[in-house]
């Protein structure tokens, strides 16, 4: 078999998304030597993006929080901080056939679905889980227990069951509610005055992914692409080398950042139980549909589909917040979807995916015509959350393993905050912690992720 590096690097990483080209990025500016191999062929995982418009977009709808602070010393390190800015928002929900803005007291007013109580309840246990509540103490408790409880009925079944199913699926009675405590403290922390401002790059992702992986370059970070790893080698209570056919990568340390269901099928045979204890993490898959339009949908940037049997549970039109100008005068809508994998969409063609979405719109703008439609785009990954399920926090493997040179650091450390670009980062700058590497953002931040398995 042949070897491909003799003189050993200080780390490999396994996974080449944001996580593991952040934690290449912080290593390397730190001295150490660095390989990252990635699975596909490109690097930035959820973060990719294609052209449409005449510019590059994500596959996946990305944006930014005001108080993302690991995203904000990412960008501010690698000197690209002028391509970032933040902008107002707006935010909507389909309920009973019909369109409600929802962004201020007012509009909470106005929003039939729920009782003049309930809108109490609403407000008050809103604020309550997005700035006072200690998620530690609501693991073993239910989304739906505790708004049936406390939100009203009219809220829970007009807003908050109808969410939650179309998110988590089959899942949605178990989803604890320190998830939800984290998904609202980060939308709370990101509004001022009523209204929410979330950030976006200049050029999209794709800039940030381009300045990262040539500054990689230039510290002599050793980047390989299409080898996705089959084996991890063990010599007593440490990992040897990992293997991809006859190409065989040797480390002093391993940082995996790849899905848990995918690492357990490289440890089953030599660490059975350690192998189990990751599979039991599971994983919801996303859809997105990118429509290029000719004309906007609505003046909303994100609509929440809270009406039973519609196949999305999210529109994002993306140039109702970055300029149209920027993709030739193109409007840009995504449609959203997350699957559970015993779910019919998982295993629908791009075409079926593509009418099954589309013939939804007319119900929500009656004035959508087919011929407004200049490209549709499809994309699907299935890993793109972690399902949270009650006391998830026990399934979280911790970052440092019982194997000595083996460290993990996934989209399940991200519990109990929701998925980010920004704190994919600070799993990387707290796996690195433990590996002796300490990057120059030092200070507490507001994310609740890392907070289980480091």
């Amino acid at each position: 078999m042949k070897q491909v590096k003799e003189d050993l690097p200080d780390l490999v990483i396994i996974g080449g998304g944001i996580t593991g080209l952040s934690a290449a990025y912080i290593a390397a500016k730190k001295g150490q030597k660095v390989t990252v191999i990635e699975a596909t062929s490109s690097f930035g995982g959820l973060l990719s993006t294609f052209q449409i418009g005449g510019n590059r977009l994500e596959h996946y709808y990305h944006h930014f929080f005001t108080h993302d602070e690991e995203l904000n010393w990412l960008i501010k390190d690698l000197g690209i901080q002028d391509k970032l800015f933040y902008k107002k928002t707006t935010m909507g929900v389909f309920k009973n056939g019909k369109i409600y803005n929802f962004n201020s007291l007012f509009d909470l007013l106005q929003f039939k679905p729920i009782h003049f109580i309930d809108k109490i309840k609403f407000g008050l246990t809103s604020l309550y889980l997005g700035k006072i509540a200690d998620w530690k103490k609501y693991e073993h408790i239910s989304c739906m227990a505790w708004f049936e409880k406390w939100a009203g009925s009219s809220t829970t079944s007009s807003l908050w069951a109808p969410l939650l199913a179309i998110k988590f699926g089959p899942f949605a009675s178990k989803v604890p509610l320190s998830w939800m405590i984290g998904r609202l403290r980060q939308r709370m922390n990101s509004r001022k005055n009523g209204d929410e401002r979330l950030g976006y790059l200049d050029g999209s992702l794709q800039v940030l992914l381009d300045t990262l992986l040539e500054k990689l370059k230039e510290m002599n970070v050793e980047l390989v692409k299409e080898s996705p790893i089959d084996k991890i080698n063990f010599d007593s209570n440490a990992i040897n080398s990992v293997m991809k056919g006859d190409r065989i990568y040797r480390g002093k340390n391993y940082l995996f950042t790849i899905p848990g269901t995918i690492l357990s099928k490289m440890l089953v045979n030599e660490q059975p139980e350690f192998a189990k204890s990751l599979s039991e993490i599971k994983y919801f898959g996303a859809i997105c549909v990118i429509l290029e339009l000719n004309k906007p949908l609505s003046t909303i940037y994100w609509l929440n589909i809270a009406d039973a049997d519609f196949p999305f549970g999210g529109i994002i039109e993306h140039t109702n917040f970055i300029d149209k100008e920027k993709y030739n005068g193109s409007h840009i809508a995504y449609l959203s979807r997350y699957f559970a994998m015993d779910e019919k969409i998982a295993t629908l063609s791009e075409e079926e995916v593509k009418e099954l979405m589309i013939q939804q719109l007319y119900k929500i703008y009656p004035d959508f015509e087919s011929s407004c439609l200049k490209n549709v785009f499809i994309f699907r990954t299935n890993t793109a959350a972690t399902v949270c399920d009650l006391n998830f926090s026990q399934k979280v493997p911790q970052c440092q393993t019982k194997i000595d040179n083996m460290f993990i650091a996934n989209m399940s450390h991200v519990y109990p905050d929701e998925r980010s670009t920004n704190n994919s980062i600070k799993i990387a700058m707290e796996a690195l912690k433990l590996l002796g590497v300490d990057s120059d953002l030092a200070k507490q931040t507001n994310s609740l992720s890392c907070k289980i398995g480091f």
